[in-house]
């Protein structure tokens, strides 16, 4: 028997990256981000369309990467 034990209040520990479909607007990708970080998804959303009119639109490269690779 093990003799670990957990605190019933604690999270359980993350599973890989996952795109979120059911939560997403376009791929899932910035839902999936912001489940694995445990932030709103919707921050994330603004990250990426702040970066991609500041970066001029690497971010959304880096977007359909992420869409493409992760499932």
């Amino acid at each position: 028997m093990n003799n670990v034990t957990r605190d019933p209040g604690s999270k359980p520990p993350r599973a890989g990256f996952r795109l979120d479909k059911t939560n997403s607007k376009v791929f899932g990708v910035c839902a999936g981000i912001g489940n694995y970080f445990d932030i709103d998804p919707m921050l994330v959303r603004i990250g990426f369309v702040a970066g991609t009119l500041l970066g001029f639109g690497s971010f959304l490269l880096i977007y359909l990467a992420i869409a493409l690779i992760a499932d």
